[in-house]
């Protein structure tokens, strides 16, 4: 059964943890792009993510209990889509995608520049649900402007609000 298409806010969420590469073990950051997410409770005010359990990114958040949500300019929907289409378990991301990064103030993990806002959260639950894990996330500091958003109707196909 396909997803049923609809506009939703596509995000790069970032994330930073222990994996091994080429036999040793390192200090990893990663970016992934991802459209299931969404606040779900107003006190305390918690941010839900859904990420696929065999993501590279999935590894990361389940180990550091942390993630950084970057709200992503429309002018860059060409990045989000091609990070999307790449793993970070093997590849430089930030490199390959000319992305820089921050370190975010109140969590262990980058954030990127170019964002129109972030949300830094601190993982509170992990719900199993089919293929993918919902990790729901204690906002623990937001700056999120009022710009354009880019959202993600399917494919290579985004729009915008304005």
């Amino acid at each position: 059964m396909q997803p049923i298409p609809n506009p939703r806010h596509v995000v790069l969420i970032t994330s930073r943890g222990r994996a091994k590469v080429m036999g040793k073990e390192i200090e990893k950051d990663n970016v992934m792009a991802l459209d299931w997410q969404t606040q779900v409770s107003f006190s305390p005010l918690l941010w839900t993510i859904s990420v696929g359990k065999t993501r590279f990114t999935s590894q990361l958040i389940s180990q550091a209990r942390c993630f950084c949500i970057n709200f992503m300019p429309y002018s860059m929907k060409d990045i989000v889509l091609k990070a999307g289409s790449m793993s970070g378990e093997h590849t430089d991301k930030f490199k390959e995608l000319g992305l820089e990064k921050d370190e975010c103030e109140k969590i262990e993990c980058p954030k990127l520049r170019a964002a129109t806002g972030i949300i830094e959260c601190e993982v509170e639950n992990i719900i199993e649900a089919g293929d993918h894990y919902i990790y729901i996330g204690k906002v623990l500091k937001s700056n999120v402007r009022d710009d354009k958003r880019l959202l993600h109707i399917s494919n290579d196909k985004f729009t915008t609000t304005i």
